[in-house]
């Protein structure tokens, strides 16, 4: 049997691009988890009135590249906070980079506008806000 290559998620970074030419990331800081996009393919019943087997037919449609979600420490005013503030603000597209701590430094690049940005701030525990971003077309892994 052969032995696991499995890696740790320790190490991955997400990074908000600054839209010059060529374009510059910059890593948030305190990143906690980062759940990477998950593709989704609408199902796309084509069932009529003779379908073999008085069975339902489907094809493939669209791809939802889904969304990216993360969870970071949450440091009210702090340059993260205001970065992330000024995304919801505007309501449009940003590029973003998730890099990956594997052995070939792979990265997922992708734009994405913010849908959600939720602090909380617990009696007895560190304050953290989840983030949420909407992927506008695919990413690019590379």
């Amino acid at each position: 049997m052969a032995a696991s290559t499995a890696i740790l998620g320790f190490g991955t970074t997400f990074a908000i691009g600054d839209g010059a030419d060529p374009e510059v990331f910059t890593a948030l800081a305190e990143v906690l988890d980062v759940s990477p996009p998950s593709d989704a393919v609408d199902v796309i019943e084509v069932t009529h009135m003779t379908s073999p087997s008085r069975t339902k037919e489907f094809i493939a449609g669209l791809t939802d590249p889904g969304e990216v979600s993360f969870s970071i420490n949450f440091i009210p005013g702090a340059g993260d906070d205001t970065a992330l503030q000024a995304l919801r603000n505007t309501g449009v597209s940003n590029n973003f980079r998730i890099a990956f701590p594997d052995s070939g430094d792979t990265t997922w690049t992708f734009a994405a506008f913010l849908t959600g940005y939720t602090p909380t701030a617990p009696v007895n525990d560190r304050m953290t806000a989840d983030v949420t971003f909407k992927l506008t077309g695919s990413y690019t892994a590379a």
